[in-house]
């Protein structure tokens, strides 16, 4: 298991005998709490203990072919890949409050979604009209629009009927304009 990432450089530090007294102080109280950061810190005390007491042998020194190749050798490591730094970060996520987090953030989107959308319009209701129903004995109505429209949502039939009988009235007497009468009628304005 891995240690806290933020923690592995102050733990390492703390091996080392290399931490301020606050820093030490504050990674001691976390280290009480966190178990997998306390094996860390007994790995790299382990092995800063070994290179402790491995005595230096004299006259050994590195060529600087060695350093050459060593530094070539850094250089051509492949870094890594995408998948595998996000496979480390998410490694070291805390689920247990990621997911509750993921989860409050789609109840709100989801909201604020179904509230930004105008409501569907509902259809306006139609105004209750107390008509007189038109009858075959209603002879006398006006040949206006509304009748027809009044008729109409009777029966189309007695529409029809209407509109034959209206159809077959003999017009009023109407006055006959002549040019003689239509000059006389411009000129009086």
């Amino acid at each position: 298991m891995k240690s806290c990432a933020q923690n592995e450089k102050l733990i390492a530090g703390l091996a080392l005998n290399a931490l301020d007294a606050r820093q030490a102080l504050a990674l001691r109280e976390h280290l009480a709490t966190c178990e997998v950061c306390r094996r860390y810190l007994a790995d790299i005390s382990n092995v800063t203990g070994r290179l402790a007491e491995a005595e230096a042998i004299p006259g050994i020194q590195a060529s600087e072919s060695f350093h050459q190749r060593l530094a070539g050798k850094l250089r051509a490591t492949k870094p890594d890949s995408l998948t595998e730094v996000l496979a480390a970060y998410f490694a070291r996520l805390n689920w247990h409050v990621v997911l509750p987090a993921i989860a409050a953030l789609v109840v709100i989107g989801v909201t604020v979604a179904t509230w930004r959308q105008p409501p569907s319009p509902c259809p306006a209701p139609q105004p209750a009209v107390q008509t007189a129903s038109a009858s075959d004995a209603d002879d006398d109505l006006a040949p206006t629009l509304a009748n027809y429209q009044r008729v109409a949502n009777q029966s189309l039939a007695k529409l029809d009927a209407l509109l034959t009988q209206q159809g077959n009235r003999a017009l009023p007497p109407m006055p006959i304009y002549t040019a003689s009468t239509l000059t006389l009628a411009n000129g009086s304005f």
